[in-house]
């Protein structure tokens, strides 16, 4: 018989390995890895968005429809959400819990002119806040190794459509195939599929959206030796610990391409927006 997969378990064991692989990086907790990269970060989603994507369409078509709304947007960063939905929406609330992050947003509000962003200092799913017609969670689920909790708490001050927008791994990646050779599932970090699944044994049959912008800009390494420091890390694998290094190495090998100097990875990440509508 085919073992069942505890889906909100293994959600939890891939935020954990994420988190101890952060921690090894930096030295730090994984909040604290955000604050140098608040700037960067920004920098990064303007940079993805010179490609029309669908899920800020469909967003922006809902909000069209429906003036006057409010939206929540959980896990702001930079606020690069908020300000584009502030002109179609009646309040939006940005919460975010880094304070650089906070104060990159802070300075886009203003040169934006907005007056309709209330920016909010605090966790998901802790945070206090009133009800909102539409909810948002763009990327911001990964460090949240609760995600019922999580979800539930979203669809408990949503009016109207809750939205999460996550990366959705593509199923013969490379991390895939070294995730399945390391762990004996093919999940390498908490993503789409895992917590489409963990929507379903919660009653709730979302829609999906896969985004028409396309993949995620491949990713890039020096040398076979530089990928595998980099898969250790996601694996949350410590680096003295040599167990699956050759196995890895090998998956790398025979995966990542040479171009210009540099090791390429295959396309392996994109985004998919998943949303369901509250029952009136």
């Amino acid at each position: 018989m085919e073992q069942v997969t505890d889906w909100p378990l293994l959600w939890r064991q891939l935020v954990e390995a994420q988190a101890s692989g952060l921690r090894e990086k930096k030295g730090q907790r994984p909040e604290h890895v955000w604050a140098a990269r608040a700037r960067r970060f920004g920098d990064h989603v303007k940079k993805r968005w010179e490609k029309e994507e669908s899920s800020r369409n469909f967003l922006l078509d809902q909000l069209s429809a429906n003036p006057g709304s409010s939206v929540l947007d959980i896990g702001a960063g930079t606020g690069s959400w908020a300000c584009m939905l502030a002109p179609y929406a009646r309040r939006v609330t940005a919460l975010e819990r880094s304070s650089a992050m906070i104060a990159a947003m802070e300075e886009n509000v203003r040169r934006l002119a907005l007056t309709n962003v209330d920016i909010l200092d605090g966790s998901w799913p802790e945070a206090a806040v009133q009800e909102h017609d539409y909810t948002v969670c763009a990327h911001a689920m990964y460090e949240n190794a609760d995600l019922p909790a999580f979800i539930r708490r979203i669809h408990a001050v949503t009016r109207r459509c809750c939205l999460l927008l996550m990366r959705a791994p593509v199923p013969d990646g490379v991390m895939a195939e070294i995730a399945l050779e390391v762990w004996g599932q093919p999940h390498d970090s908490p993503n789409f599929y895992i917590a489409y699944n963990i929507l379903l044994e919660m009653g709730i049959h979302a829609n999906v959206i896969m985004d028409s912008a396309g993949p995620w800009k491949p990713w890039t390494s020096t040398s076979i030796e530089e990928a595998l420091v980099e898969v250790k890390r996601k694996l949350g694998l410590a680096k003295d610990n040599p167990h699956h290094d050759a196995d890895i190495t090998r998956i790398l090998e025979n995966r990542l391409m040479w171009r210009q100097g540099k090791l390429v990875w295959p396309a392996g990440v994109r985004s998919a927006l998943v949303y369901w509508f509250k029952e009136s």
